[in-house]
């Protein structure tokens, strides 16, 4: 019985994190474009997607600890050796764990590009307020210096 919830778990599981892989592939996308608008609703919908995954990984956690297995991939395959559903079992879950490890790596790169777009920020704000003066030549060859910071607003 527990065999047969727990593939269900993975089933349930399996659209939820392919929707999540999509939302992270547009997220990537609308950060580029600097679409906030869009952004929020990615955010919104994300969120909800990984309350589902949370909230099934952990009852499918919960159902392997109960039959006194590990709850990660050995406790999955010893469950799959004593159930007819074993090989559904295994290519489910290894279908959602490969579908995981993606969305992992896009959100890295999601994250590596909010990092250097927060750098290019503040660079531009410190170049504006007159904090760090840019490396540009005046007519006579030599670098300019700016004379006093400024505020943003006056920049």
């Amino acid at each position: 019985m527990h065999d047969q919830t727990l593939l269900q778990l993975i089933e349930e599981d399996l659209p939820y994190a392919g929707q999540l892989l999509e939302l992270l592939r547009d997220e990537s996308l609308a950060l580029q474009s600097r679409d906030m608008e869009l952004l929020e609703t990615i955010l919104a919908q994300k969120q909800s997607l990984i309350v589902l995954l949370e909230q099934n990984g952990r009852r499918r956690s919960h159902l392997l600890m109960q039959l006194g297995l590990s709850a990660d991939r050995d406790g999955l395959q010893a469950l799959a050796r004593q159930s007819h559903l074993g090989d559904a079992l295994l290519a489910r879950g290894d279908a959602l764990s490969q579908l995981l490890a993606q969305c992992q790596a896009i959100n890295a790169q999601v994250g590596q590009g909010i990092v250097r777009q927060q750098v290019a920020t503040a660079n531009q704000i410190r170049i504006l307020t007159g904090a760090e003066p840019p490396s540009l030549y005046n007519s006579r060859g030599s670098t300019a210096r700016m004379a006093t910071y400024r505020a943003l607003s006056q920049a």
